[in-house]
C-alpha cells in the first residue's frame, strides 16, 4: 500500500471535511468557558444574587417553610433548565431523585432550600457538566440556569 505524501493528506482532509476550518471541540469549550465566566462575573453584581464559596450563584424567588434536604435525601422538584443564552434544554414537574445523584450545583443549591421554596440557580461549569458537556444539548464548559421549586424532601 502506498503512503500518502503531506500534500495528498492535506487534500484528503479538505475533501473529507476534516480540515481545521471548523472550530475544534476544544476551541468551542474555551469559547463557552469565556462566555460563562463573563456571564457569572456580571451576574454576581446584580441585586439579589447570592454566592456560595464554591461559586454557585442563586436568587431566592420565594422562601419555603418545610424541611431542608441533606445530600443523602431524595427530593421532589419542579424545574426549568436553560443555557445562559436563554435556550431551555430541560424541564419537569414532580420529578423525584436522590440529591447526591445529580450535578454538584444542584446538590449544593437544593440544600439551601426548604420545602415550598423557589430559587434560581446560576451554576458554573465546574459544578455542572464541565468540559464534557451533556450530549448535544449542553455544550462543554457551559454555565447553566435553573429555576427550581422544592416540592418535597423524602429523608
Amino acid at each position: 500500500m502506498k503512503k500518502l505524501g503531506s500534500f495528498a493528506r492535506a487534500v484528503a482532509l479538505v475533501i473529507f471535511g476534516l480540515s481545521g476550518c471548523t472550530p475544534s471541540p476544544s476551541a468551542d469549550a474555551e469559547k463557552h468557558k469565556r462566555e460563562s465566566l463573563k456571564f457569572l462575573v456580571d451576574n454576581e453584581k446584580k441585586p439579589g444574587i447570592l454566592s456560595t464559596a464554591s461559586g454557585l450563584q442563586y436568587q431566592i424567588l420565594s422562601e419555603g417553610n418545610g424541611l431542608s434536604p441533606k445530600a443523602t435525601d431524595t427530593v421532589t422538584v419542579n424545574y426549568r433548565g436553560s443555557l445562559i443564552s436563554g435556550q431551555e434544554f430541560d424541564s419537569g414537574e414532580n420529578v423525584s431523585f436522590p440529591l447526591n445523584g445529580v450535578i454538584r450545583g444542584w446538590t449544593e443549591g437544593l440544600q439551601l432550600m426548604k420545602e415550598g421554596a423557589k430559587y434560581r440557580f446560576f451554576i458554573p461549569p465546574e459544578l455542572a457538566y464541565g468540559e464534557r458537556g451533556a450530549g448535544r444539548v449542553i455544550p462543554p464548559n457551559a454555565a447553566l440556569i435553573f429555576d427550581v421549586e422544592l416540592v418535597k424532601v423524602n429523608p
